[in-house]
């Protein structure tokens, strides 16, 4: 396993280190590189763990066959993600894989408790030594174990552990999140969304095993509790978004309430930024170099900045640092990291003056929870799809049009007041507090907010 160093030290609203949490009772972090979702809802609880984030199979200590039954898993993530641009067969092989991860209709209301193919066959790799490096490890200390990906949990379900908190990183989920017996486990749940968490009731998890707290957001951009750093960023970013004054004059007293008046001042010190970012498979990078070459009149005139994300996939950084040579622009950042620590911290800064994000319905759907509106490319597999159902319902991002004609539809949709109205739909009604509420109950046992009750 792999320990991701310590960035930042602290939680806001938390007055211990790193160092005075590790001497306490704390819990043991796990997550696994299954693309970035997984990393990015553990890594904001972090300061609060035990020795950081342990990424199950990743170091070289892990047994051989763990190490190879992890190599398998991976790929096929990673050939779902790309599985589409393999020729002639690429539908038919993504519609097969896509198969085994699917969702089933979610009404009408059901027993879905009834394990599945893909239940027994983690069962099976469990038991054939998945996890066990993780397992060994935890075994060094009787805490809790928190874990942002299905199988650690599973697996230490299945072994007899004590406490065993699994996050939920989409806004619906397969069937393979749930034991095999899911009355009779421990495992108890962090749901990102109500349909999440209805959704692991109809699994089998008893009500009082399901906890709604909102997925885990960075510390550095909500601030402390009161969210003051997120008020801020949000009040700016809102004067970008609105340039023909559509949407302020409809919201100002609403705006003023919740955002306080000193961050509705509009400071005017930064360009409006889009930020696009490919998965962590790379896929879509065709997309960024299309956006950009669209936008190349506006990029060059200092009209807009363009951040084209390519997280740890140095192939993509090339492609990206090309398309930015080519422009001749300094209005075209190419964000990196050599690692996942690296680029959270990087991508972290950047959403920051992000007005715009346009990704895949991942994880990032999430994000719209800090008053970003979304752009959505063509979604790969069954939870992007849920989560893109999740954002049009909220009403806080758009499919994406051509992307060659970007520098007409969406600036459109900006002069409209479409996108302001996006980001504000998306701070009011999705849940941001996701790492104060999950820091609170493994401190305390409880919430203080009642809007956690499921309904």
């Amino acid at each position: 396993m792999t320990l991701l160093p310590g960035y930042p030290d602290t939680i806001p609203g938390s007055k211990k280190t790193t160092e005075q949490a590790n001497s306490e009772k704390t819990f043991w972090l796990v997550s696994a590189q299954m693309g970035y979702g997984h990393l990015r809802a553990a890594y904001p609880l972090k300061p609060l763990s035990q020795e950081g984030v342990l990424i199950a199979g990743s170091d070289e200590n892990t047994p051989a066959v763990e190490r190879n039954l992890w190599k398998r898993t991976l790929w096929l993530y990673e050939l779902l993600s790309r599985a589409k641009g393999v020729p002639v067969i690429g539908k038919t092989l993504f519609n097969l894989l896509d198969f085994f991860l699917k969702i089933p209709s979610y009404y009408p209301r059901r027993d879905l408790s009834k394990s599945t193919f893909q239940v027994r066959m983690l069962n099976s790799a469990i038991r054939k030594g998945l996890c066990k490096s993780v397992l060994d490890k935890i075994r060094e200390k009787n805490i809790p174990l928190v874990t942002s990906f299905y199988a650690p949990a599973i697996a230490a379900d299945m072994n007899n552990f004590g406490k065993i908190y699994c996050i939920i990183c989409d806004t619906d989920l397969n069937r393979v999140w749930v034991s095999h017996d899911p009355w009779e486990s421990r495992i108890e749940y962090f749901t990102p969304t109500g349909r999440a968490a209805k959704r692991l009731k109809d699994y089998g998890v008893p009500e009082q095993r399901i906890h709604l707290t909102g997925f885990p957001l960075p510390p550095e951009i909500l601030g402390d509790e009161k969210l003051d750093v997120l008020k801020h960023d949000l009040g700016q970013r809102l004067h970008y978004l609105d340039p023909s004054n559509r949407f302020w004059p409809l919201h100002k007293q609403n705006l003023l309430y919740y955002l306080d008046e000193e961050n509705c001042k509009f400071k005017n010190e930064r360009l409006l930024t889009l930020t696009f970012a490919v998965g962590g498979a790379g896929a879509q990078k065709e997309t960024g170099k299309k956006i950009a070459f669209s936008l190349k009149e506006k990029l060059i005139s200092g009209q807009i900045i363009l951040n084209l994300v390519a997280g740890t996939r140095s192939e993509v950084k090339d492609y990206f640092l090309d398309v930015q040579e080519e422009i001749n622009t300094a209005n075209i950042h190419v964000i990196y990291g050599k690692d996942f620590e690296e680029y959270y911290q990087k991508f972290n800064q950047v959403l920051r003056t992000t007005d715009i994000l346009w990704s895949k319905p991942s994880e990032l759907s999430f994000y719209t929870g800090l008053g970003i509106p979304l752009i959505m490319s063509p979604t790969i597999g069954a939870q992007e799809r849920a989560n893109k159902k999740w954002v049009r319902d909220i009403q806080s991002g758009f499919k994406q049009e051509n992307p060659e004609y970007t520098d007409q539809w969406l600036f459109d949709m900006l002069h409209k007041g479409r996108l302001a109205e996006a980001a504000w739909a998306g701070f009011l009604k999705a849940r941001k507090r996701g790492t104060f509420n999950i820091k609170e109950f493994l401190e305390t046992g409880k919430f203080s907010n009642p809007n956690q009750v499921i309904r």
